[in-house]
């Protein structure tokens, strides 16, 4: 009987995304005949835009075992409950895009709808006061539920900010002592299948030879196997996203780190700002269309809270995606399948839902097309679902102020995400489809705080006592309230947890720490 089973999985390149699949390759592909091979390069250096997360990261952590409050301090991470926008939907407004929920239902009816009808009768708060998330971040409070947290509290979700490069030594020290090998070297040759194109072995500079069956690239955007030797294709989105270039740099900041990411408007694109236990991470994601990079770079050093740690590093991207993730025996990940903006935090994730598709489709040496094509379709739609709520927040602004905004607000969108606002703009009603990765909360979060605010409510709403709804919307808001401010800091709950200043980092080859 023939053996058709994978035994040779070869990684080409390490950063964020390698580590990631390596890690995750070494968990669960534990099974006595597959063996991974990491090749990386001390010369390339790793483009970390991925700094901040969004929750199912605890899901890719756990499933590892990995010990969150290890994880935290090796990273100089903190805690992240959401997003705060400034100046998105007009000059000077902000709004919170919080993890986790908005209020209760009740009797089967969405809480936004109630909230909607309620602010017919009423000034209303702004609808992240039913929030647990949007509450504790709001105070700066932060407590990590446990498994018999009741409501409000359980409420509260979470993801995390980290130093990227540092997550990625994290993730290798794992993977190292699972048995993944590491290969240093920068590959300078691909050899490929003559009829098939499959690759076969790639040459590093020193002449070694390493061959495998699988290959993941994760070159960056370079897309060393997926582009260079496959020539997949990519479909560029630059219409609908136009910022192309990013400077990043790190700062000095004082007090205490804030639970959330910051994304402030600026007249050609946006600026970021994720606190870690050790620095602020900065950056400045812009459209070269609109402004130069000098001019970039003097806006984004003008708008720091601190004095800057290093010099600024400018990087280009065209956003948009690989047309196949997975071509031949090669499956991208990372920047090399493709690139949306980290306005939502997304990359980290892409990365993870990526890893995940491909071990519930792990194909065997005949590659059946129906796995590969099943994996291309699934990740087709991811990066379509994101590349829309990114639209989502350029699109859905009243600022007149600068020619990009102007583009922005005028520009055609996908004729998915137009239809997904004229739905939300006449009663507020959402429709997920399949395994969209925004929830209902996120979508009103961004819709309302950018003025897409319905011109009704759902008629069942009606069939609910006014007064009744009010009071309960009024108890939730002072129970989330309440909750928050007996909540310890976030910087308290990092100082007693997770200080990266505590004990040593966690030595996975010996089970001790160093």
């Amino acid at each position: 009987m023939t053996d058709h089973r994978i035994r040779e999985v070869v990684i080409v390149g390490g950063g964020t995304a390698g580590w990631m699949a390596a890690a995750a390759f070494a968990r669960f592909l534990n099974n006595g005949y597959t063996r991974t091979t990491l090749i990386e390069s001390e010369e390339i250096g790793t483009v970390g835009v991925g700094e901040a997360t969004i929750p199912p990261l605890i899901t890719f952590n756990r499933m590892l075992g990995i010990n969150e409050n290890d994880f935290v301090a090796a990273t100089q991470g903190t805690f992240k409950l959401g997003i705060e926008f400034v100046g998105w939907g007009g000059e000077g407004e902000r709004y919170f895009h919080p993890f986790g929920f908005h209020g209760h239902d009740l009797e089967g009816v969405h809480f936004h709808q109630l909230y909607l009808r309620e602010r017919k009768r009423r000034v209303m708060q702004d609808i992240s006061a039913w929030s647990m998330s949007g509450v504790a971040a709001q105070h700066g409070r932060f407590a990590r539920p446990g498994a018999e947290a009741r409501a409000p509290l359980s409420q509260l979700l979470y993801a995390f900010h980290f130093d990227a490069g540092l997550y990625a030594r994290y993730l290798r020290g794992y993977a190292e002592a699972r048995g993944v090998n590491r290969v240093e070297g920068k590959i300078v040759d691909v050899a490929q299948d003559p009829e098939s194109g499959f690759v076969r072995s790639v040459t590093l500079a020193d002449g070694r030879t390493v061959e495998g069956e699988l290959f993941i690239d994760c070159s960056g955007f370079r897309g060393l196997l997926i582009e260079q030797a496959l020539e997949t294709g990519y479909e560029d989105w630059t219409h609908w996203l136009p910022c192309d270039r990013a400077i990043a740099v790190p700062s000095t900041y004082p007090g205490e780190p804030d639970p959330f990411t910051r994304a402030t408007a600026r007249n050609a694109g946006w600026q970021w700002r994720i606190p870690l236990q050790h620095r602020m991470g900065n950056g400045h994601v812009y459209s070269s269309a609109h402004i130069s990079d000098d001019e970039a770079e003097r806006v984004l050093l003008a708008n720091l809270e601190g004095e800057p740690l290093a010099d600024p590093r400018r990087l280009s991207f065209t956003t948009g995606r690989r047309k196949l993730a997975w071509n031949a025996n090669v499956v991208s990940m990372g920047l090399s399948s493709g690139f949306v903006e980290p306005l939502e935090s997304t990359s980290i994730h892409i990365v993870q839902s990526g890893i995940a598709k491909l071990i519930a489709l792990f194909p065997d040496k005949k590659f059946n097309p129906i796995e590969r094509d099943e994996y291309n379709r699934q990740m087709q739609d991811l990066f379509e679902d994101v590349r829309d709520f990114i639209v989502l927040h350029y699109h859905a602004t009243r600022r007149d102020d600068s020619d990009f905004w102007r583009r922005c607000r005028t520009m055609s969108i996908p004729d998915k995400l137009a239809n997904k606002i004229e739905l939300f703009r006449a009663k507020g009603r959402l429709f997920r489809e399949g395994f969209e990765l925004f929830a209902t909360t996120s979508w009103v979060a961004v819709f309302l705080g950018q003025h897409i605010v319905p011109e009704d409510y759902e008629p069942a709403v009606d069939a609910l006592d006014e007064d009744r709804v009010a009071q309960a919307l009024e108890q939730m808001r002072q129970a989330y309230l309440d909750t928050a401010q007996r909540l310890p800091s976030h910087g308290e709950f990092i100082a007693n947890t997770c200080s990266a200043s505590g004990p040593a980092p966690f030595n996975f080859a010996t089970g001790t720490f160093a």
